[in-house]
């Protein structure tokens, strides 16, 4: 049975639904054609990909998760990948790639992307994911 007959996509993004700047990066971000389908789920909902991550201990807290293939990529390591597999296709999307192409700049300034996301969310009075939390 081939992965299309499956229909499971060939990557999947599990991404904070209530944070504004994480949802609008999910709604600007545009990759190449042949990096296949990239499936998108907010982590606050309940479903396979949050299991799977809480079962593997990965804090959704602590950034977002990219599976690619069967493996599962967190944090700034995500957003680089992210960063190599996106077009040049709009002002964001090159701004995207050009920042985050180095996996040591992108390691660099993704504690400030976290501490601004937890601002935010502090503003907008959400709370954590929590998905580790028994």
């Amino acid at each position: 049975m081939t992965r299309r007959e499956t229909s499971r996509p060939d990557m999947t993004l599990v991404y904070d639904g209530e944070c504004p700047m994480c949802r609008r990066f999910v709604r600007l971000q545009r990759l190449r054609r042949d990096v296949g389908e990239l499936e998108l789920v907010d982590a606050r909902e309940q479903s396979a990909a949050r299991r799977e991550l809480s079962a593997l201990g990965i804090d959704l807290d602590e950034g977002f998760a990219l599976r690619i293939g069967e493996q599962w990529i967190h944090g700034s390591e995500a957003l680089h990948r992210l960063a190599l597999m996106s077009t040049r296709s709009g002002l964001f999307n090159r701004l995207m790639a050009r920042l985050f192409a180095s996996p040591s700049r992108t390691a660099r300034l993704y504690p400030w992307l976290r501490a601004c996301r937890a601002a935010l969310l502090r503003l907008l009075r959400r709370g954590p994911i929590g998905n580790l939390r028994r």
